[in-house]
């Protein structure tokens, strides 16, 4: 499983070198090299930060540094979910009376409770710290790790949910699903790097 880099005080960054199963052929190992590539890149912008600085925005956008990770575990954790469990895993119900057209012009009169917890993953909130958020995407790191080792086939496919920004009748396959894992947390790792340099100056590699 992939492993924490303890060269300062506490938990710190994940190193991209993991420990494949004897189970896991060539090219699950290699999808799981290039995702802890992408983690390690995330997850080393915040070396050396403090729990206030993760929350801080140092950019034009609403983006933080813990935030980031803590997106990107959530993001990571749905859709290893969604392999296991199929689209149930990602449900985007609506409460009564509220349609996609309120909701997206924000004039919806309640707002679901994914789309609360979705918000809320872009920031740090009070009493998260960055050895806790990174904790976490250790957690679901090796998750990950277990679900694609435990998969029959990585050409297996699941219906995508339904919702305003996925393709109607859409499927995905396990394969397609961890691709789609990577490429989203090595964008975020390079927005990570620019909010990084923005706080301190200091380039994360």
């Amino acid at each position: 499983m992939p492993v924490i880099d303890t060269d300062e005080k506490g938990p710190n960054t994940m190193n991209a070198a993991t420990t494949p199963r004897a189970t896991v052929d060539a090219e699950r190992a290699d999808l799981l090299a290039d995702l802890a590539t992408a983690r390690a890149a995330l997850t080393i912008t915040v070396r050396g930060l403090t729990d206030e600085q993760l929350g801080e925005r140092p950019t034009v956008s609403a983006l933080c540094l813990g935030g980031l990770i803590k997106h990107v575990t959530a993001m990571e954790e749905a859709w290893l979910r969604f392999v296991v469990e199929g689209p149930s895993a990602m449900r985007f119900d609506l409460p009564d009376g509220v349609t996609w057209a309120d909701l997206m012009a924000g004039t919806a009169r309640e707002v679901p409770q994914w789309l609360i917890d979705h918000e809320d993953g872009f920031r740090m909130l009070p009493g998260e710290t960055r050895d806790g958020i990174l904790a976490r995407y250790e957690q679901v790191a090796a998750r990950t790790e277990e679900i694609v080792a435990a998969v029959p086939d990585l050409s297996a496919t699941h219906p995508v949910p339904d919702a305003p920004w996925q393709e109607p009748g859409a499927v995905r396959s396990v394969r397609r699903v961890l691709l789609h894992v990577i490429a989203e947390t090595a964008q975020h790792a390079g927005h990570a790097d620019i909010l990084r340099e923005s706080l301190d100056g200091q380039p994360s590699t």
